[in-house]
């Protein structure tokens, strides 16, 4: 095998880079004659904007500027729009209100961006920026999921009735009750699923310019993908997208948050044209908690039926998702469209139905965030499926035996509309129950319980859509010294891009990692992408590299004949070197490339544009064990079990670091993070890191990981993906061990976030029901 191609744990080639302080992240980009912008944000979740006093703050020393919509509006600067595509029920398009990039006659959440100071100097930005008075008249506020449809409640926004954004279906909803009807059992849990913060280690960003020599608006920002900015800000300035430049540097993290148009970007865009200077904005942590786009915040109702052998008959879930005060870029499509598909999981449940109602409160937007509506569906159908194991007496590991789709089974369309290609679940739960030494686990039970602690035990399988967003684009260029440059529109938030795509080159051209070059996130250099999202970089972007590359293999096949005086056909390559086949006459890929590029620097140039024909299901099975010390709820996860089905890994190492760290995120939700706002005003209540807790290193144990890999069909490459698997397969396994802890005091579900008051409140009201 090469030392570095296709499936080598090779470590990434950017960490030397970037650990010893190399990286250039947006807010290290200087230009000259910068300015600095703060936004003046409202402190009321819902109140009417009666005026805004900016004199004072205007006249301020080294202010150039203060601006509210009504000069972005002068200037025809357009609402950020919704680019989900949702039809209602009924057939009818849901309620899309405009989104102005500042506050226009009200505001709707705290944090809300009300007008900008541009100064220049931060300091002086700041300063002035408590200045402005802006005369509030406070509104009553909605701030939670369920309670946003009852009636009485506060109105978000008048042309949505009862706050009702959407009631979308899929499904057959006769086909789920007739067999409900029919069942021996039916189950049912009520779920929340709690909203989260992103919280990169890297916060929103932005630098704004007029390029002097063009004209052209240029843009540094931190984002997940160029070129679908580029898009919008062309539509919401009405310009040419040749108008626009946009550049991201390195990214320190994104979890789907940074995919996103924000207000802060259009208006540093505007300000920068207003003014003609550079502008520059930068994210501190508690504005980013308070302008940031959140994450998942769910309410559903799940009815499992099951016939008399504990088999699935049917699924409905009824959820009511929250999507703020206004509608993210694809706020409407996460709880639909993308999470619901999954609601079968891996499972022969022969019809499912789900029906979302989309709700608007007063609170931040909310959009994808790392799984983007599969790990919801995942942990919905997993505590559920967990709970009909209990109850029933089968047992969480039974009753997903009898329920799995079999290997031979495949491709399977499920009743959502997937058609799945590969997997093998069953194996992937046998794998994770030997791995983890289950048959232990009793033994493990005894031990704590002898300390003072419970025990107990989480399984979780999930199966996810990856490897959407449409196609992806790659150029090779190969320079005469057989040099490669790549340019690719993904954009790499720390997932090792560019090492993984160092491999797929070299696995297919025979070059070593430093004779190649990876170029994303810049429009000027990088002609079009599709960004990064949903596990889609590798799978889709390193297809589209793959076929480049053997494009440039049959040019180079070409040279390389004349080079040895033979016909083509007669030429074969490997791992860097064309032979005349049958003999040891050869050339390097150096020495081809020299020869093609007699007449000038570049000897081949390559496009190549991959579209997936279907979705990969990367799958798998976590196996949680969790100590609870039933004194003060203190829940510790003392032991982790992985079985992934990634399809062809192109690097362990990297799937590592992706497991790991979804798992952290996963860890993180079902027992610590939770976005709290105060039922009456509105206001958010975890701001800060002082009020949101985040995992850290001590509350993730070792993981176990194993990968039971099947090549998916779909994928040029056989890949599947792994980016958000870590993080949809740990909530539910942690939960249902947490659970199991405590069965003995009859508890038979406890939400997230499982904080400690949470846990111990649980067992003190057990308890006392009990003495009672």
């Amino acid at each position: 095998m090469m030392k570095f191609g296709i499936g080598q744990p090779v470590p990434r080639t950017e960490d030397a880079r970037l650990l010893t302080g190399g990286g250039r992240y947006t807010d290290d980009v200087s230009l000259p004659g910068q300015t600095h912008a703060v936004f003046v944000r409202s402190p009321h979740a819902h109140a009417d904007i009666r005026g805004i006093d900016a004199a004072e703050a205007a006249a301020q020393p080294g202010v150039l500027g203060v601006f509210t919509v009504a000069d972005l509006e002068a200037d025809g600067v357009q609402p950020i729009p919704c680019a989900a595509a949702l039809t209602q029920r009924d057939g009818s398009p849901y309620v899309a209100p405009p989104r102005p990039a500042l506050a226009k006659g009200r505001v709707r959440h705290v944090g809300d961006p009300v007008a900008v100071v541009v100064a220049e100097t931060l300091d002086a930005a700041r300063d002035a920026a408590e200045l402005v008075m802006v005369d509030y008249d406070d509104r009553p506020a909605i701030a939670g999921t369920a309670e946003a449809l009852e009636a009485g409640r506060p109105q978000v926004w008048d042309e949505a009735p009862g706050n009702l954004c959407f009631d979308w279906e899929q499904g057959e909803e006769a086909a789920v009750e007739s067999a409900i009807a029919k069942a021996a059992r039916v189950v049912e849990l009520e779920i929340v699923n709690n909203r989260v913060v992103a919280n990169p280690m890297e916060g929103r960003a932005c630098l704004a310019a007029v390029e002097a020599e063009t004209g052209r608006l240029v843009i540094y920002v931190t984002s997940q993908g160029v070129h679908g900015l580029r898009k919008q800000f062309a539509q919401l300035f009405g310009l040419p997208e040749e108008k626009f430049r946009v550049i991201t540097t390195d990214v320190g993290g994104g979890f789907g948050m940074k995919l996103f148009n924000y207000p802060e970007y259009m208006v540093c865009l505007f300000a920068a044209r207003r003014l003609n200077r550079p502008v520059k904005w930068a994210a501190e942590r508690t504005e980013g908690f308070l302008s940031d786009d959140h994450g998942r915040d769910h309410v559903s109702r799940a009815r499992l039926a099951l016939d008399g052998d504990g088999r699935f008959l049917g699924l409905r879930v009824d959820t009511v998702a929250n999507l703020g005060a206004y509608l993210s870029n694809y706020g409407p499509f996460i709880p639909t469209d993308a999470g619901s598909a999954m609601l079968v999981g891996s499972y022969t449940t022969p019809a499912v139905y789900v029906r979302v109602k989309g709700v608007f409160t007063n609170t931040q937007p909310v959009d994808a965030y790392r799984g983007a509506g599969r790990p919801e569906a995942a942990y919905l159908l997993e505590r559920l499926i967990d709970h009909a194991g209990r109850v029933t007496g089968l047992g969480p590991a039974e009753i997903r035996r009898r329920n799995f789709i079999p290997p031979a089974a495949m491709p399977y369309a499920t009743p959502m509309g997937q058609t799945y290609d590969t997997g093998e679940f069953e194996q992937n739960l046998r794998d994770g129950l030997e791995l983890s030494d289950h048959a232990g686990l009793p033994a493990r039970k005894a031990a704590a319980k002898a300390r003072g602690k419970l025990r107990g035990a989480g399984i979780a399988t999930y199966i996810e859509a990856c490897a959407g967003g449409g196609a992806e684009q790659a150029t090779v260029q190969v320079n005469g010294d057989g040099r490669i440059i790549l340019m690719i529109g993904t954009q790499t938030n720390g997932q090792g891009h560019e090492t993984a795509y160092k491999q797929i080159i070299a696995d297919r051209l025979g070059v070593p990692p430093e004779d190649v070059e990876v170029i994303q996130g810049d429009t000027d250099r990088v002609s079009w992408g599709a960004g990064t999202g949903g596990s889609r970089s590798v799978p889709v972007g390193g297809a589209a590299l793959a076929e480049g590359a053997a494009r440039v293999v049959t040019k180079a096949t070409e040279v390389a004949a004349d080079l040895l005086e033979t016909a083509a056909v007669d030429v074969e390559f490997v791992e860097g070197r064309f032979s005349v086949v049958g003999t040891d006459r050869s050339v390097s890929f150096k020495e081809v490339a020299a020869k093609a590029a007699a007449q000038g620097p570049i000897a081949f140039t390559e496009v190549a544009r991959w579209t997936p024909p279907a979705n990969t299901f990367p799958n798998g099975c976590h196996i949680a064990e969790v100590e609870v010390d039933p004194d003060t709820g203190v829940v510790e996860v003392v032991g982790y079990t992985v079985v992934d089905d990634f399809g062809t890994v192109v690097n362990p190492l990297l799937v590592m670091g992706q497991v790991h760290g979804g798992v952290a995120q996963g860890i993180g939700q079902a027992l610590q993070e939770r976005v709290v706002f105060d039922p009456d005003s509105g206001q958010l209540l975890s701001g800060s890191f002082m009020d949101y807790q985040m995992p850290r290193a001590v509350d993730v144990p070792d993981i176990r990981i194993k990968l039971n890999c099947v090549p998916s069909t779909t994928n040029a490459l056989g890949m599947k993906g792994a980016g958000e698997a870590g993080a949809i397969g740990a909530p539910p396994a942690v939960i249902n061990a947490l659970v199991d802890a405590l069965s003995d005091y009859g508890i038979e579900h406890i939400d997230m976030p499982a904080t400690p008051l949470s846990v111990w409140t649980a067992i003190q009201t057990r308890s006392k029901a009990a003495a009672e």
